[in-house]
Parts: structure tokens; C-alpha cells; sequence
């Protein structure tokens, strides 16, 4: 792979990263309710969703969902599932004891809600589905595919990783004041709610 190959897909994936999706939404909710280090365990979380679409994608089970357009689209209808479910969570919480929430979760479930996020995003599987194979080298070995693959792949990764951590950081530096007032738990759940519930629908008029 040239120099100018790799450049052209940092920088695109740069810009495909960095763009607000269901990923980049769950980590700065989770740093603005909970703090810093939930934002950097989810970060780590949705990069670890990363990894097994790296590794689907390698090994080529990645053309048949690419083919198949009701399995993608049944993929899309359970991520959009789960962000419901996460809103109506929410919801619950808002309606019950205020302080409860998203600031009060162990960071065990943050990490695998993170990748459950990942896996059933809909941006994060077009990625690795459309994207990720324009870059490789066209008429390669099935090896060398493999291989070119596991490169975009990790680079991806990296990429995501920087900008996550920086979300993370940037909603925890925000969190900080938002965190301190309690009075306000009650609308800080309706307002995660309604954007895990929006990106829900989004998701679904997508999918249908």
C-alpha cells in the first residue's frame, strides 16, 4: 500500500470518525453524568467493538452482510433497539429516585454497553462494511487482502481511539458544573433519554 493510499484514508476516516454518531453520543453522556474515567472505559469499549469488526471484516464475513441487505438492515433495527432500551432506562430513572442514572452505573456494564453500542451502530457497520474495502489494493491475494484489511482495520482504530478519548475528556471538563447540582438529575435523565431515543428513531427510519 502507497504512502498516498494510507494518507487518503487517515484522512477520511478522520473526518468520519469525528462526526457526531450514536459512539461519540454515549461516551460524552456517560463522562457528563458519571466522570472521566466511565468516558475513558467506554471509549475503550467502543474500540473494542472496533476490534471484532476488524476481525469480521479480515476474514471476509463481512461480504455477506454486505450482500445480504435484510441482514444489515436487521442489524440496524437492533441497534436501534438498544438505544431505545437505554432511553427508556432513562425515562424510568427520571420518573423514579432522581439521583439514579447513568452517573450511578458500575463501570463494568458502561464498558458493555459501550460495546454493544459499537456493534449494533449502524455508522460503525457501514464503515467496515462500505468503506474500510475501498482503500484495499484491487485484484490482491486473498492474503493480501486479509492483511490490508488488518491494517486499515488497526488504523481505523486508532484513529476512533484519539478522537473517543477526546470526547471523554472534553464532556468531563463540562460534566464537572453539571454533575455538581443535583436539583437538575431530573432533567439531565429526560435530556439522555430523548437523545438516545431520537438516535433510535434515526436509526430506524434508516433501516426501513
Amino acid at each position: 500500500m502507497g504512502t498516498g493510499q494510507l494518507a487518503g484514508f487517515a484522512g477520511a476516516t478522520a473526518v468520519l470518525v469525528g462526526m457526531p454518531g450514536p459512539n461519540n453520543l454515549y461516551i460524552s453522556l456517560r463522562s457528563l453524568t458519571q466522570g472521566r474515567r466511565a468516558g475513558v472505559v467506554s471509549a475503550l469499549a467502543i474500540e473494542t467493538g472496533t476490534l471484532v469488526y476488524i476481525v469480521v471484516t479480515a476474514l471476509g464475513l463481512a461480504t455477506l452482510v454486505q450482500t445480504s441487505p435484510t441482514l444489515f438492515a436487521a442489524i440496524t433495527v437492533a441497534g436501534a433497539l438498544y438505544l431505545a432500551y437505554l432511553g427508556l432506562k432513562m425515562l424510568k430513572a427520571s420518573a423514579g429516585d432522581h439521583s439514579a442514572g447513568l452517573e450511578v452505573a458500575p463501570l463494568g456494564r458502561v464498558f458493555r454497553d459501550g460495546v454493544v453500542v459499537n456493534l449494533l451502530n449502524p455508522k460503525a457497520a457501514l464503515f467496515f462494511l462500505a468503506f474500510l474495502p475501498q482503500f484495499a489494493t484491487r485484484g490482491a491475494s486473498a492474503d493480501q487482502l486479509r492483511s490490508e484489511l488488518l491494517l486499515l482495520g488497526v488504523g481505523a482504530l486508532l484513529i476512533g481511539l484519539v478522537f473517543d478519548l477526546g470526547y471523554a475528556v472534553g464532556a468531563d471538563a463540562i460534566g464537572r458544573r453539571f454533575r455538581s447540582v443535583r436539583t437538575t438529575s431530573r432533567w439531565r435523565n429526560l435530556t439522555v433519554a430523548a437523545i438516545y431515543l431520537g438516535l433510535s428513531a434515526f436509526a430506524l427510519i434508516t433501516a426501513l
